[in-house]
């Protein structure tokens, strides 16, 4: 390959160019811009349809291997949020770096026919740091760096995401994410910076510079430099309701003015990817919009770089499916996302642009948008080197490296937002600290979605403390460690005490409590309540003790929190703070300022009404206090109709539990204790289930569960539901070996035996089962499948309903 370029270079020297692929930085910009067109035009000229197609395809990596990269030359490829290399998500980051390798060789094999082999590129969503792989640095959620505020901060972060990233051997980053969120109900909210449009454009500018490094610097995109993607274009925090992937409407230039805001800015950075956003935009999905995605991002916004799709985004165009949208093409996306249907959506491509359907100079113009950011970013030229053989490739050390560790420290520090101090903050020196609630110790909790698994990597895996300080998170400190060693340094004691227990009285109690990880549409809410009552339990416990109690809330979004305001002396929005809890620690004990400030407006009612500006706030955009701000809060309304109803109609679906609704694995024998399953995924080694996501109609909206013989999988939802059981499910083979159903009511049970259901129903798709009274007379809030051999089904939704006396049971 390295002939092709030095053969190429002198073709450019006899043109006139003075520049040499790989050479860019050293020449004027004028000249480096036309070495670029020459290179990629060049390029472009020599490659058949076949492979140019395959510059706009990317897949997974848990759906092709390097021998089909080396067959049809993918342009790009990435790594779903629970994909790892080789099949382990938790593979250490040696194991990443091979892999690109591998990929990188297979991509640049020299071809029979003497056409040019293009180097393809990997990428990754990395978020909130390069937190897909065991070990790195988990910076907080861009909630909390909105609550900051500070650009040059964000820029430390991404500087340092990016050095991580090239550690592994990848070459670009799915971030910032620039939504502007107006309604907190999305869950996705913890991913914007603000409700505030102005503060999103500068800090995502700041991430762009970080990641990328400054654009017209001489190491812009150089080692220790990946590329950045502004996403998601546009509107995806402006849906109805708060709904993920849902509809935006309104006037389409105040759209732009608010949503947009922030695109100009990452582009006077120097961003070189867009993503398309999964969400309509008066009624027309953004993957198939040519009047925005070509009219305003190319046209009016000057954007030169690629326009990368979201997860089998074109897949929901008017008139496409997956696997055929030259809709997307023709409306100015640059490259598909398409996870596992690759190799159809090639095939169905190729024969679009033969019959016209896709014009060629459409084709061409994607293509080469293509190859423009793979030469700026270093992938085209003479000097371009394998992943292992860049900057800070194989530097594991740098992974939660001691900088990068202070930078996140930092971060948590000037993100922590007080809204209330009765005079218990700062902690005294020596005092007596009980530390509370199950969250204080748990490091994926604290980290949100997004880390290690796409849902979050906390309570997915089962035994000892791996999902808290041991395997998942080596290079951590969580709250508790935090709060441990701030408080003994300063003459104190601390205890951890997770249900608040205690035999010496402390002198105040810090109750560490929060939203449990999500992700994406997982996390939307119907209102904006938080429900699980842990933390105001304990809260209440201690005043009824006398003693005085420092809230520590964690969560990707401001919620109606009043009961835990009043039960508190103290209350600090702690966000998701990510690995390094130590940030909390310094706050509460005043080693550093309280200086972290609201970007997004906190709910006074508990209607779930969007909240964006004084009008319905009980802490207006801005508000947060000093340590030495002790003035009263006063008594907080708690009344709030939403708390006293259950709605017991959805227990699963979209890929999330409905609140207060648990799934569940244990083993044959029943005095056996269950282990929980959040979000109904994980693995029980013991119990011998696992629980893992897989996509139906969307990604992950589904479960897939396999069992091994004697163990038990069950879903138990709060008392007051009632109805029948719809269950939309599939079987994968013929169980060999007896199947079950139970279905309880308290201790009284009813238990079908569905063995032959489930051997019929074996591999014929997706189907639905009603478990009514005809089959159950104890229809009651548990229901659990138990097998005598290995079992693999899917579920994709699981409700109630009342249906007519006397329905039958049907599977």
């Amino acid at each position: 390959m390295k002939a092709y370029w030095l053969a190429t270079a002198a073709a450019l020297a006899a043109a006139g160019c003075t520049t040499v692929p790989g050479d860019v930085e050293s020449a004027p910009a004028a000249t480096a811009v036309s070495a670029e067109d020459a290179v990629v035009s060049d390029l472009v000229s020599r490659m058949s349809l076949e492979r140019k197609v395959a510059q706009l395809i990317q897949p997974q990596i848990n759906s092709f291997t390097a021998e089909d990269m080396r067959r049809y030359r993918f342009g790009s490829y990435l790594n779903g949020g629970n994909g790892g290399p080789y099949g382990d998500e938790f593979a250490p980051a040696s194991e990443w770096l091979r892999l690109a390798d591998e990929m990188y060789d297979a991509s640049v094999e020299p071809l029979a026919n003497g056409e040019p082999a293009i180097p393809t590129m990997w990428g990754t969503d990395a978020v909130h740091g390069h937190t897909n792989v065991v070990g790195a640095t988990i910076f907080p959620h861009n909630i909390a760096l909105g609550a900051a505020g500070d650009a040059d901060l964000v820029r430390r972060i991404g500087k340092a995401t990016a050095v991580e990233i090239e550690v592994t051997g990848i070459d670009w980053n799915f971030s910032p994410t620039v939504a502007v969120a107006q309604d907190d109900r999305w869950g996705r909210t913890y991913e914007s910076y603000s409700e505030n449009p102005d503060l999103v454009a500068k800090l995502g500018a700041a991430l762009v510079e970080g990641l990328q490094g400054r654009k017209g610097d001489p190491d812009f995109l150089g080692d220790g430099h990946v590329i950045a993607t502004a996403k998601h274009f546009f509107g995806d925090g402006g849906t109805a309701n708060g709904v993920d992937q849902g509809e935006v409407n309104g006037d389409i230039e105040q759209l732009i003015a608010l949503h947009g805001r922030p695109y100009p800015a990452t582009i006077a950075a120097g961003v070189e990817s867009v993503m398309a956003s999964f969400n309509s935009i008066n009624g027309r999905k953004m993957h198939g919009n040519e009047a925005l995605l070509t009219g305003v991002l190319r046209n009016r916004m000057d954007f030169d770089g690629l326009v990368v799709g979201d997860w089998n985004g074109h897949g929901q165009v008017a008139g496409c499916t997956v696997t055929d949208c030259a809709q997307s093409l023709l409306a100015g996306l640059d490259i598909y996302m398409v996870p596992d249907d690759w190799k159809a959506l090639m095939e169905t491509l190729v024969a679009q642009v033969k019959d016209g359907t896709i014009p060629m100079s459409r084709l061409d113009e994607a293509v080469t948008r293509v190859l423009k950011v793979k030469y700026r970013a270093g992938l085209l030229g003479a000097d371009a080197k394998r992943p292992s053989e860049r900057g800070y490739a194989g530097q594991f050390d740098k992974l939660a490296s001691s900088e990068h560790r202070a930078i996140a420290r930092e971060a948590v520090a000037r993100s922590q937002v007080i809204l209330k101090n009765n005079g218990v903050l700062p902690l005294r020196s020596g005092a007596k600290v009980l530390v509370a609630g199950t969250a204080a110790d748990d490091i994926g909790q604290a980290s949100g979605g997004w880390t290690l698994e796409w849902q979050g990597g906390s309570e997915y895996v089962m035994g000892g403390d791996a999902g808290k300080n041991g395997a998942l998170f080596p290079n951590a400190s969580s709250i508790w460690d935090g709060l441990k060693e701030a408080v003994t340094a300063r003459g104190g004691s601390a205890t951890l005490s997770l249900d608040g227990s205690f035999s010496a009285r402390p002198d105040v109690a810090i109750v560490v409590f929060g939203e449990k990880p999500y992700a994406e549409f997982a996390g939307d809410q119907g209102d904006m309540v938080f429900r699980d009552e842990e933390g105001l339990k304990l809260l209440r416990s201690f005043r009824e003790k006398g003693i005085p109690t420092v809230a520590v809330f964690l969560s990707g979004r401001p919620m109606w929190m009043n009961r835990e305001l009043n039960a508190a002396d103290a209350f600090v929005a702690s966000w998701l703070p990510g690995s390094e809890g130590a940030g909390v620690a310094d706050v509460l004990t005043g080693a550093r300022p309280a200086s972290g400030r609201l970007s997004f407006s906190w709910p006074a009612d508990c209607n779930g009404k969007p909240v964006n500006g004084p009008e319905g706030a009980l802490f207006a955009f801005g508000y947060g206090r000093s340590l030495e701000d002790t003035s009263p809060l006063g008594q907080l309304d708690e009344s709030c109709l939403a708390l006293e109803s259950f709605d017991s109609s959805e227990l699963f679906g979209s890929g999330r539990l409905a609140s207060g609704v648990v799934a569940y694995a244990a083993g044959g024998n029943l005095s056996m204790a269950s282990d929980m399953l959040a979000q109904m995924r994980g693995t029980s080694s013991a119990a011998g289930v696992a629980v893992r996501g897989v996509d139906r109609n969307a990604q992950e909206d589904a479960r897939e569960i396999t069992m091994q013989p004697g163990s038990r999988f069950g879903i138990l939802q709060p008392e007051g539901g009632s109805g029948a059981y719809r269950i939309t499910y599939q079987v994968q083979g013929r169980p060999t070996g007896p199947v079950s159903l139970t279905v309880a009511n308290g201790d009284q049970t009813t238990t079908i035996d569905v063995t032959r259901e489930f051997q019929h129903a074996g591999d014929k798709g997706w189907r639905e089962m009603v478990v009514t009274a005809a089959c159950a007379a104890t229809l009651g809030n548990r229901i659990e499948f138990a097998t005598g051999s290995r079992l693999t089904f899917g579920i994709a939704s699981v409700s109630r309903e009342d249906l007519p006396e006397g329905t039958e049971c049907t599977f």
